[in-house]
């Protein structure tokens, strides 16, 4: 981030008014919401669709009187890497453009920081002519110019194929960070070197988990990422049992053990952030295969604005983690990003003045101010037997990670009845089908209706790349479109937008977002609970009182460019 960054924001709100680009209510609201994302000014306003980034660029290079520049369709000549570095590129944000005897071309955010471009002029030795752009554009650049890893992969691969495979069980009390610089340095196993770009990788192409895969000739690890699994590189066959004792020995498992599974954990700094990974063995017929799930701490810290939800939906969940007691619970497959929900949902409501308490099995995220409790099955710590205990620790509100089990469920319920806040989660298709299990799992339907506040059901859909998203040109027939969940006055001048993959996307896709279907119980649904009624009627109840379904939030988005519509079909089922 480059330095005096509030002067610039004070600068760019002036430049953003005086063009009239913006509103002094916009303004306020992207500066809230900057402030509490760690972003940039500039950068809230993009998200929040209040203005573009390149209208942002044109009125900076106007008022700077300089060139504007998309810095994302650059590639700087190698011999500019020299010039400026990647560790100077990263601590200015800057990003070298072109070279013409002693006058560097430099992208800038923030072309009014005199104090900043002297510093660099001295760093560099070279005349400056400043083009602008903007700091998430230019921080993005700097990732696709500098990042050597998929080369570094190429040469360990190469120097391990005519090398003995030899893994020394080090000492991990205290790991290096993991940065690139780190690891082109590190001199050491070329084992350790490879788990440590495998795990630096799968940071930096915001994957969720990562497979190494054991098969009869050779070995295939494969990230997750945005939900689908893609191969990125595939290790000599001698190095697999090396490569898997090395996750153990980090994780604490046996590496004598291979006949059963096993589940670890470890902990490691990349590139300045604190990652948790969860890993678990696996024994197949060619050896073991190892997943590890990235928790990623920075994702909840976001607030609940920001994972996507449509306006009602936000409103209903504000309302139900706002009750001074009773059940929010959160519904959906496994990934589908239920855990960030409920911690974002606690971030929501906390605060000094309350006592929270979460039981969990594992702790994924360490939430600051908030006494999380991890399960222990081994040992008699169930989520029953964590739950009366927690009962007695005076508790203001309890997150119970899942409900598994009848004793569970009722001692749950029995909390919410009797003045406590309480979260959790289900796996269940839709929100209408999770009161419906409560009810079969054996809690009186009078008990359900009286203790739930709202029940939500829970997808991650795929973003379209912003930088390549093109118009479909052929539209479903109308009568498909309706029979999907579209309603008819949609289907005028309908515009659908679909993937094309560039340099910026992973297949014409870039990230998620939730989709949330949110069913408040009203007094029309206590009342079909009482009455012992199915989940399709509660389902049209619901969607007579307004209820957006799943499928209704996907075709929404969808309408916007936000997503495509067969993305939409892929993580929806019709209603």
């Amino acid at each position: 981030m480059a330095r005096g960054s509030a002067t610039f924001d004070k600068r760019l709100r002036a430049i953003l008014l005086e063009a009239r680009a913006v509103t002094e209510e916009q303004l306020s609201e992207a500066q809230e919401t900057a402030q509490r994302n760690q972003t940039s000014l500039a950068e809230a306003l993009v998200d929040l669709n209040f203005v573009t980034e390149d209208r942002i660029i044109a009125l900076l290079a106007r008022e700077a009187q300089l060139a504007a520049i998309d810095v994302r369709r650059v590639t700087p000549d190698e011999s500019l890497k020299d010039v400026i570095n990647a560790n100077v590129a990263r601590y200015y944000n800057v990003l070298p453009v072109s070279k013409v005897g002693d006058i560097l071309t430099l992208a800038v955010a923030n072309p009014f920081d005199i104090f900043e471009l002297d510093d660099l002029k001295i760093v560099t030795g070279c005349h400056l002519r400043p083009v602008v752009s903007t700091a998430p554009a230019i921080a993005e650049a700097i990732t696709r110019v500098y990042d050597q890893g998929e080369q570094i992969v190429q040469d360990l691969i190469q120097g391990i194929d005519n090398a003995d495979i030899e893994l020394k069980e080090e000492s991990t009390e205290e790991e290096d960070e993991v940065t690139l610089e780190n690891i082109q340095s590190d001199q050491g196993s070329p084992v350790v070197k490879l788990v440590n770009l495998m795990i630096y990788q799968a940071v930096r192409d915001r994957a969720s988990d990562i497979h190494i895969e054991p098969f009869e000739k050779h070995v295939r690890v494969r990230f997750r990422i945005d939900g689908v699994l893609r191969e990125v590189m595939s290790p000599p066959k001698k190095m697999q049992n090396a490569l898997v004792s090395r996750i153990k020995i980090i994780s604490g498992l046996d590496i004598a053990e291979r006949r059963i599974p096993q589940d670890g954990k470890f902990q490691f700094k990349v590139e300045g952030r604190q990652i948790d990974f969860r890993v678990s063995t696996l024994p197949t017929i060619h050896g073991e295969k190892v997943v590890l799930r990235l928790l990623d701490s920075s994702n909840v810290k976001l607030g609940l604005e920001s994972l996507g939800f449509e306006p009602k939906a936000l409103e209903d969940v504000r309302r139900a983690i706002r009750c001074p007691y009773g059940m929010f619970l959160v519904t959906g497959p496994t990934g589908s990003g239920k855990s960030t929900t409920l911690y974002s949902a606690l971030r929501d409501i906390l605060s000094d003045e309350e006592n929270i308490i979460t039981v969990e099995d594992p702790v994924e995220y360490q939430l600051e101010g908030v006494n999380q409790v991890h399960v222990n099955v081994k040992q008699g710590l169930t989520f029953a037997a964590a739950l009366r205990a927690i009962l007695r620790q005076d508790p203001d509100t309890i997150m119970i990670g899942e409900i598994r089990d009848l004793e569970t469920a009722e001692i749950a319920v029995k909390a919410a009845l009797t003045g406590h806040l309480v979260f959790s989660t289900l796996h269940t298709n839709d929100a209408p089908s999770t009161v419906t299990r409560l009810v079969d799992m054996g809690v009186d339907p009078f008990l359900v209706a009286s203790s739930v506040n709202c029940v939500s059901a829970q997808r991650l859909a795929r973003r379209l790349c912003s930088e390549c998203k093109q118009k479909v040109e052929e539209i479903p027939p109308k009568e498909r479109l309706l029979s999907l969940g579209f309603l008819e006055e949609e289907l005028h001048d309908i515009t659908l937008y679909g993937p094309r993959g560039c340099s910026h996307c992973q297949g014409g896709f870039t990230g998620r977002f939730a989709l949330l279907e949110t069913l408040p119980i009203t007094e029309g649904i206590k009342r079909i609970i009482l009455e012992g009624g199915s989940a399709l009627q509660i389902k049209k109840q619901a969607l007579e009182e307004g209820m957006l379904t799943l499928r209704r939030c996907g075709i929404l988005n969808a309408l916007r460019g936000k997503t495509s519509l067969e993305e939409v079909l892929r993580v929806t089922m019709g209603d």
